[in-house]
């Protein structure tokens, strides 16, 4: 039995392959207007006097060049960043590699906010072995942030990606809470106006960061129905200040349903 369409029949490649085989080089990308800067009001991420609902996609991680350069084809995220806002997706997370300006700016011209990421996870090794300190972390950090800050495209800076759970029961949740905080007040350092978040998952959700602007998660629920059940479980932990209410309300950040919110009050102890 055939499962094919007719010849006749509109296929989705049919329906996007214009999308991919479009000019999208940069000087016909469309011009967008200059972005504003976002800012956490409340429970809510604003940009000027609108609230932004974060609907996004991971980009990476991708094989690097002979240079180590992970996105170094121009044209093609130009080509990724057209498909990408022509389907309604206004965020592209950058899990693991801080990326060049160039990509920043290809962002800017469809439209598209980034979340940046910092990897201090990948840091503690260096702490582990004494082979840095943490104010040496700190400059590479600072020289990370220096690449993106202040530019109109930055949704937002997340200072690492799920810390290990044997690795923060081993080094003990008062270290790692005080390590993110001394990277968070780096970054800060260098782009004041810009949002701060760290990558959290539910096996070490005891971190206490009230000093984030926003809290993100990674929860792997294939279904509505538990990504709902989690979202609920967590609303408590989380705060809406100012003011005296409290719960969530979170926006999918990336395919694997990492969700933004305002930063907590605390979180249970582990056991």
């Amino acid at each position: 039995m055939s499962i094919a369409p007719p010849a006749s029949a509109t296929t989705t490649d049919d329906l996007i392959a214009p999308a991919i085989t479009g000019d999208v080089s940069p000087a016909s990308a469309p011009a967008h207007p200059m972005l504003a800067r976002p800012r956490a009001r409340g429970k809510f991420i604003f940009t000027g006097d609108e609230k932004f609902y974060v609907r996004g996609v991971s980009y990476g991680a991708f094989h690097p060049d002979a240079s180590g350069r992970e996105y170094h084809d121009l044209d093609v995220i130009e080509r990724d960043f057209a498909q990408m806002a022509t389907n309604g997706i206004n965020t592209v997370r950058i899990p693991h590699t801080t990326p060049p300006r160039a990509l920043l700016d290809a962002a800017q011209r469809h439209g598209l906010r980034v979340m940046v990421g910092l990897s201090a996870e990948q840091y503690l090794g260096y702490l582990i072995d004494r082979k840095k300190s943490v104010s040496e972390i700190a400059a590479l950090v600072r020289a990370k942030v220096r690449e993106c800050a202040g530019h109109p495209a930055l949704l937002c800076y997340a200072l690492g990606n799920e810390i290990p759970a044997l690795m923060a029961r081993w080094l003990g949740r008062r270290a790692i809470e005080r390590y993110l905080k001394r990277l968070y007040r780096a970054v800060k350092e260098e782009d004041p106006d810009g949002l701060v978040t760290y990558v959290n998952y539910p096996t070490t959700e005891y971190l206490h960061l009230p000093f984030l602007d926003l809290v993100c998660f990674n929860v792997y629920l294939e279904s509505p129905e538990r990504f709902e059940a989690r979202s609920r479980r967590d609303a408590p932990a989380s705060s809406c200040s100012p003011g005296p209410t409290s719960g969530t309300d979170r926006a999918t950040t990336s395919r694997t349903g990492a969700s933004a919110s305002r930063a907590p009050t605390g979180r249970p102890s582990p056991p």
